[in-house]
């Protein structure tokens, strides 16, 4: 007899947790910086090309994995490694992206904790107090430093737990149904005010043109495939678990690509919004991370018309996509918990909200090469295991039949071996050039 599972009431539901899940800070302080230093049109075309690729297959394959399995990253590595007497060897290597949602979501609450402290900054004014970039750069530092903002940093954190406290239907479908269509709103709308600005139409000019050069040159194509990769949160666990919430007779190809979709338009809106407010003032952006949301972002606000209601929406647009990013990423321990121990859901969520507060505290002073470890390793190398679980233990058979139920037609030919050898081989290109050169997401 199947166990009994909590389930997504709506199949948009379903695709507005994904894009949620998907939709975080490489959309906003990432993806802009790659657009604007590797060529801009030049880099979006190979964006879109490994976006279509990772999104037709490794998006598919894992939302599949987890329905056909109805669990977590650990029962679902283990029955595919069941026909061959492995199941417990399977089990511990599930336990890798389970891990590594974990640690990953432990390095998200500090940084979730930096944007619950600004978004409220921004409506008392605090955080648009200092006089120059080097009075706001002086000013993260000191909040960024070890156990410098304990108290935003607990409160990120408890929301996330709050609202998994109330399950898939209740809590994670219910949140990501108000926060996603208000981040797109709040987006287009920064994006339309930006538009009027004098000096905006030549980040516009940078964004479209196509440089031959840029486009031939490997380092753009390696990190249009990182970008593409890990915007998409494929890494064995998120975007799996979600799946494992699914009822059979959605079409989970439909609802991946909606996923890609709506996750590259949040990334072109946040393109579209910071590229174009750079060059207003002449500069063009070329750093990433938190130094461009927490540092150079409230500066430019700060000297903009209207500035200050800028950085409200902006940094209310940011909270939603973190928030619904931070619930996904704690999901599949959670879930993980409750299978393997056989508690409450609420019992789960207590066990891991607390190990989560107590780690990420003693993290806040190392939490980038923490996060660098994750992203680097840890995230391809859970993605490619469940790859390979997926296209080659289980096999075509296996394959074809999970994802073409719900749908009218089936997948053709060609999504099994791409999805074998195609996402598979990305995985481990992932894993290998980031190793090699520090990272490329």
């Amino acid at each position: 007899m199947e166990k009994r599972r909590d389930l997504f009431a709506s199949r948009w539901g379903f695709i507005l947790a994904c894009i949620g899940s998907a939709v975080g800070m490489g959309n906003i302080w990432m993806f802009p910086t790659r657009v604007s230093k590797y060529g801009g049109g030049s880099f979006l075309i190979w964006y879109f090309a490994f976006v279509a690729l990772i999104g037709s297959t490794g998006v598919i394959g894992e939302m599949s994995f987890g329905r056909a399995t109805r669990s977590g990253p650990v029962d679902a590595f283990g029955a595919a490694c069941e026909k061959k007497g492995l199941r417990k060897a399977g089990e511990a290597i599930g336990l890798i992206p389970v891990l590594g949602s974990m640690a990953l979501a432990i390095g998200y609450t500090v940084v979730m904790g930096w944007i619950f402290k600004y978004t409220a900054g921004v409506f008392t004014g605090s955080a648009l107090e200092p006089a120059d970039i080097d009075g706001f750069s002086s000013a993260f530092g000191g909040m960024a430093s070890s156990f410098g903002n304990n108290g935003w940093q607990m409160a990120a954190l408890a929301a996330a737990i709050a609202i998994l406290m109330f399950g898939i239907g209740g809590g994670i479908e219910k949140v990501n149904k108000i926060l996603m269509p208000l981040f797109f709103f709040l987006f287009l709308g920064l994006g339309i005010y930006i538009a009027f600005q004098p000096g905006a139409i030549s980040g516009y000019r940078y964004i479209f043109r196509i440089d031959p050069a840029a486009f031939f040159n490997p380092q753009v194509i390696i990190y249009a495939m990182g970008q593409a990769f890990f915007s998409l949160s494929v890494a064995g666990n998120g975007t799996l678990i979600y799946g494992s919430y699914l009822d059979d007779q959605e079409d989970i190809p439909a609802s991946a690509r909606n996923v890609a979709f709506f996750d590259t338009l949040a990334a072109i809106l946040a393109a579209l919004v910071l590229i174009p407010a750079m060059a207003t003032v002449g500069a063009q952006l070329d750093q990433g991370g938190p130094g461009l949301m927490f540092i150079f972002l409230p500066n430019l606000f700060k000297g903009m018309a209207g500035g200050r209601i800028i950085a409200m929406i902006f940094f209310v647009a940011v909270t939603f996509a973190g928030i619904t990013s931070l619930i996904n990423l704690y999901e599949a321990p959670i879930a993980t918990v409750q299978e393997k121990f056989h508690i409450g859901r609420k019992s789960a969520c207590a066990a891991v909200g607390l190990t989560g507060a107590a780690v990420s505290l003693c993290i806040q002073g190392i939490v980038s090469d923490w996060m660098d470890v994750v992203s680097i390793y840890i995230c391809p190398l859970g993605a490619g295991i469940a790859g390979i679980m997926f296209f080659w233990v289980l096999g075509k058979v296996f394959v074809e039949k999970e994802v073409n139920k719900g749908r009218k037609e089936p997948l053709g030919g060609w999504f099994y071996p791409l999805g074998k050898y195609g996402f598979c081989g990305i995985c481990i290109l992932v894993l290998l050039v980031g190793a090699a050169v520090g990272g490329i997401g």
